[in-house]
């Protein structure tokens, strides 16, 4: 599935999506990072779902990414496979969480991925995107985000929050307010499957 729309992985790109695969199913055995009536959907619900924002934009070798409220590492684990010139931090506020996702950055060898206990309040790094899945309201995350963002530019598109929604998002885009500039991509663009068709990515630009 996943080669299908990602044809120019490396081989090892494709067995390090294989491992992450097993990691999960493994450590789902003994934590609850995915919901367990879930798994048998990990690839398209999860791993493909989370690898949406690779379809929207392509980082910039050096760029820094942080995936906010990573939970179990997603989206960052699988950008991080696909984006391995590119630096990512993973943080979430729940340790037994980022344990299983420091565990799996070590088994794959991902050198350009740190996983910490931290709360977006309590980070004093500087980032060119902040990512996320599934975390909290738009305005919420945010307000999160934009101290977090460098205002130097790297990258093609500007630097700003990249989250992957659900559902109705009129009301949280009208959150933001008019200054915001923002982009909703439903991810049926990208991937064919019918779990999609209720799933949207959302830009806010810095």
């Amino acid at each position: 599935m996943i080669p299908t729309y990602f044809p120019q992985l490396s081989d090892q790109q494709k067995d390090q999506f294989r491992q992450l695969a097993e990691l999960y199913r493994d450590w789902n055995t003994k934590v609850n990072v995915i919901s367990r009536k879930d798994m048998d959907n990990l690839e398209v619900h999860h791993l493909l779902h989370s690898m949406a924002i690779a379809k929207f934009t392509s980082f910039q070798p050096g760029s820094s990414v942080l995936d906010l409220g990573t939970g179990g590492g997603l989206p960052g684990l699988p950008l991080a496979i696909l984006f391995p010139q590119v630096k990512f931090h993973l943080i979430d506020g729940t340790l037994k969480k980022i344990r299983v996702v420091h565990d799996i950055i070590e088994q794959l060898q991902l050198k350009n991925a740190i996983a910490q206990q931290l709360r977006a309040e309590e980070n004093k790094n500087k980032y060119d995107f902040v990512v996320s899945r599934a975390v909290a309201q738009l305005d919420q995350l945010w307000d999160w985000s934009r101290p977090l963002l460098r205002q130097q530019q790297i990258n093609a598109l500007p630097n700003g929050l990249i989250c992957l929604k659900g559902g109705q998002l009129d009301k949280e885009i009208k959150s933001l307010g008019k200054k915001a500039y923002t982009e909703v991509i439903p991810l049926t663009d990208y991937f064919e499957e019918d779990f999609f068709e209720t799933k949207q990515l959302v830009y806010v630009q810095l």
